[in-house]
């Protein structure tokens, strides 16, 4: 299995200073910082090809540990595009994960691979029921969809043949990737109807992903929730240095 890891993401203000730097992959939980549990999540659960894309700092905290550094850009969008193109298409699935799972483990990412189908583009998709009950007293997490409410994860799964698809919609969709109502504006009014009236469901997603990408679209439901508890706010920075 070959995997890439995003880790450009810059914090600033009391959240850098309680994390004691700028960059947020490189912020400690329980004495290691999210991309080195990451990484060895990775490692441990059978990835042999691991890059990552990142700036200086992160290569000086993980080019002793992976197989490729890819240098970053100023721009998400472009990021995006260099974690896709990291390893070439030879045949073999790639996995792509975020940088900012405090929680990830080997055995959530296994549990998530073993249900990805062969052919199809795929999200960990954790149950908000679930969720809440590993991490109670959480900051708010999760989406509400068709009246069920679902937390994304931050794992993905990508099969051969699908990177230049992705490339060439991901520019447009990268800065919509964590609000479900701008993603159906850019792909079709009556479905941003649909997310308006409550009525857009996991089904809808998954079918509109085929459409617009032409490849079978998968969200797996029901994984752990420790691949969808991410770090982008203070508190939920503050919570996973609390809470085991």
């Amino acid at each position: 299995m070959k995997a890439v890891i995003t880790a450009g993401g810059r914090i600033d203000g009391a959240f850098a200073e309680a994390a004691g730097t700028r960059v947020k992959a490189l912020a400690p939980v329980h004495g290691r910082t999210m991309l080195a549990r990451m990484i060895e999540s990775l490692r441990a659960a059978g990835a042999s090809r691991i890059a990552v894309v990142g700036g200086e700092e992160v290569r000086a905290a993980s080019a002793s540990q992976i197989d490729r550094f890819v240098d970053e850009s100023a721009a998400g969008s472009e990021n995006l595009l260099r974690a896709l193109r990291a390893w070439p298409d030879d045949g073999e699935p790639l996995l792509y994960a975020t940088s900012d799972l405090p929680y990830v483990t080997p055995e959530a990412i296994l549990a998530f691979t073993a249900r990805v189908p062969p052919t199809a583009l795929a999200v960990a998709l954790a149950e908000f029921s679930d969720f809440a009950r590993r991490f109670p007293g959480a900051p708010p997490f999760g989406i509400t969809l068709a009246g069920e409410r679902v937390v994304n994860g931050g794992v993905f799964a990508l099969p051969s043949g699908s990177t230049e698809p992705l490339a060439a919609i991901a520019a447009r969709f990268f800065d919509a990737r964590k609000h479900p109502w701008q993603m159906a504006s850019l792909v079709s009014p009556l479905v941003l109807l649909r997310f308006v009236l409550r009525r857009l469901s996991v089904a809808d997603l998954e079918a509109l992903a085929v459409r617009v990408l032409h490849m079978p679209a998968r969200a797996v439901r029901g994984c752990a929730p420790e691949l969808a508890y991410d770090v982008d706010l203070p508190s939920e920075y503050a919570y996973a240095c609390a809470q085991r």
